[in-house]
């Protein structure tokens, strides 16, 4: 398939504005900035057409330059990444498949949207599709002590039968018995948030309203399931270290060591 990975990228965040310049060290100890981290990501999955940083701000696109990646602008109206990608369709040459790779999670193995990849062209019904991996019972632990202190640790999903979500929440779900809170891995899974979508997704998601539990949960994907687009699920293998997003500050430190116990310079 025609495949091309977006990587949506906005200077305004609310939590850490500016961020995808934000300076980080892997390996080698040399700074780099978070959108060429997240560029390196996503060149790192084989078969792809392209590669692009979509944005609306000259700062982040001027900082793409050295990186050697196309950038397509977008209106600041966008609210999502999704919508961001959604709005760009119109200056790609007819994709098959469109990979939404998070400015922030530079983390993310390629892997994983390899997976994603093989699943939409497995399931040619498929629309949109994203992974998520089950968590072990001390990171379910962790997240349990975050919600406690009304902190996000990071968002959940649930699934039927056919590998669709049911839901997604920062909450913890489903509730775990004893048993299954310490089982190896529990059966809570961790959604990454990546996705998979084909051209004609975006366009449903372009036409639809927010929802209200989009609002509420601060979660782009649950307009699809507002909307009766069904997500498939792709479950994939925990890697061995943390999947951490930079979304705070205090993130900086924690990414570091994971880029430097990765390889990653």
């Amino acid at each position: 398939m025609n495949t091309v990975i977006l990587i949506p990228a906005r200077y305004a965040s609310s939590r850490y504005p500016g961020k995808p310049l934000v300076q980080l060290k892997g390996s080698s100890g040399i700074p780099k900035p978070l959108i060429h981290r997240s560029v390196e990501a996503a060149r790192r999955v084989p078969g792809v057409a392209g590669v692009f940083v979509v944005t609306d701000d000259e700062r982040i696109a001027e900082a793409c330059v050295p990186a050697g990646v196309g950038v397509i602008m977008t209106s600041p109206e966008c609210r999502n990444g999704t919508e961001r990608c959604a709005e760009a369709l119109s200056q790609l040459h007819d994709p098959d498949l469109v990979i939404n790779f998070q400015g922030d999670a530079l983390l993310t193995p390629s892997t994983f949207v390899e997976a994603l990849i093989a699943r939409m062209a497995s399931d040619a019904e498929a629309l949109v599709a994203t992974p998520a991996m089950r968590l072990r019972s001390q990171e379910v632990e962790a997240l349990r002590r975050e919600e406690e202190a009304g902190r996000v640790g990071g968002t959940t999903v649930v699934t039927n039968g056919r590998g669709h979500a049911l839901y997604f929440s920062k909450r913890m779900i489903p509730h775990l018995p004893q048993w299954a809170a310490e089982a190896e891995p529990t059966p809570m899974k961790l959604h990454v948030g990546v996705y998979a979508y084909r051209p004609r997704a975006l366009e449903l998601y372009r036409d639809t309203p927010q929802s209200e539990l989009e609002v509420l949960e601060g979660l782009e994907q649950l307009r699809f399931l507002d909307a009766g687009v069904p997500i498939a699920v792709v479950e994939v293998e925990t890697p061995p270290f943390a999947l951490r997003e930079l979304n705070n500050p205090e993130d900086v430190a924690p990414i570091e060591e994971a880029l430097a116990a990765a390889g990653l310079e």
